[in-house]
């Protein structure tokens, strides 16, 4: 199993590596001859997550599209011909990065050699990002679960479309800093409703490692069935010893993931109860996409909300059940 976990992130380190030279040796020529003739200009952009702050940050000065879309797993996903028709249509294109759309890099090269690509990712100093023992030399692109992380990837929009349309660069500005203090009201209340979990039940077991940043951040333990990539394959080791921790720790709570198979954690519930301790499922987290696209959940505030507020009382802490806002979806 280690050597399929380090064989698909070296492949999916080189092909990024790759992506990375020619955006790196291209873009800067790229920018210097782009003229924007007309608005709103073509922006698209991979995962949700990233489309949403491209949104908040571009306003009425681009269309905006995104890719991947709800419940669709980024790791797997790969680019379809009208993928690739879309991203040569686009004026600019914005990804995550840190290899999180790994097959993806083939259509990201292709298109790199014409438009420019970028990655709200880059200004994250790596010191700030985690290097897990398996996939040692290759970082954890689940930085969203850190909303402070998050909103460095937002400012890296606004620097990447005022940089593309210099003229519009304030207004770029402006709808960042609006944006982040928003982020700042998020990322407070996460703080918050997370400190009221129990320390002694404070864990969280999900189906892949998308958590981890959150659990950083905010004071979980976090544990994943497979690995940051749901390339992984957990085996049945690996769930006896997720087993044995929630019956000695009497966690009472496992959560499901929108974009991964729920099929690891149901053994995890019947492997607890065939050792005489319940578990129940705590509920439905958004780890690599969001929600329905134009509910609230469908925006990356509303993701975080949902996950953070759903958490906390699962596991025995403290939130309002409509999330921060009141706004979450009643019955979620």
């Amino acid at each position: 199993m280690k050597l399929r976990r380090f064989w698909v992130v070296a492949m999916f380190g080189v092909a990024v590596a790759s992506m990375a030279w020619l955006v790196l040796s291209g873009a800067d020529s790229m920018a210097d001859e782009q003229t924007i003739d007309s608005y709103p200009y073509r922006v698209v952009c991979t995962t949700g997550m990233v489309t949403d702050i491209v949104r908040q940050v571009a306003g009425e000065k681009a269309v905006v599209e995104g890719l991947i879309g709800e419940g669709v797993d980024p790791h797997l996903y790969s680019a379809t011909r009208g993928d690739v028709a879309k991203l040569l249509r686009a004026d600019i294109i914005i990804y995550s990065g840190l290899m999180l759309e790994g097959k993806m890099a083939d259509a990201l090269i292709k298109v790199a050699r014409k438009r420019s690509v970028y990655a709200v990712t880059e200004l994250i100093n790596e010191s700030l990002l985690l290097e897990p023992p398996e996939f040692k030399g290759h970082f954890d692109p689940h930085v969203w679960m850190d909303v402070s992380l998050w909103k460095k990837c937002t400012e890296m929009v606004a620097r990447t479309l005022g940089e593309f349309d210099p003229k519009n660069a304030q207004y770029y500005q402006a709808n960042y800093t609006r944006y982040a203090l928003e982020l700042d009201k998020l990322h407070a209340y996460a703080k918050e409703v997370l400190a009221t979990i129990p320390p002694q039940v404070g864990i969280m077991v999900t189906a892949h490692d998308a958590f981890n940043y959150l659990g950083r951040q905010y004071g979980l333990e976090v544990r994943g069935i497979q690995g940051i990539s749901t390339e992984s394959q957990a085996g049945i080791e690996d769930i006896n010893q997720i087993v044995q921790l929630l019956v000695d720790r009497k966690i009472k709570a496992v959560f499901v993931e929108t974009s991964v198979s729920q099929k690891n954690v149901m053994a995890l519930v019947e492997g607890a109860k065939a050792q005489g301790h319940e578990v129940a499922i705590g509920g439905l987290l958004f780890s690599d996409a969001m929600g329905k696209p134009g509910s609230y959940e469908g925006t990356y505030i509303g993701m975080i909300d949902h996950n953070v507020t759903t958490i906390a009382r699962a596991l025995g802490g403290s939130a309002p059940e409509r999330g921060m806002q009141g706004k979450l979806a009643a019955n979620r």
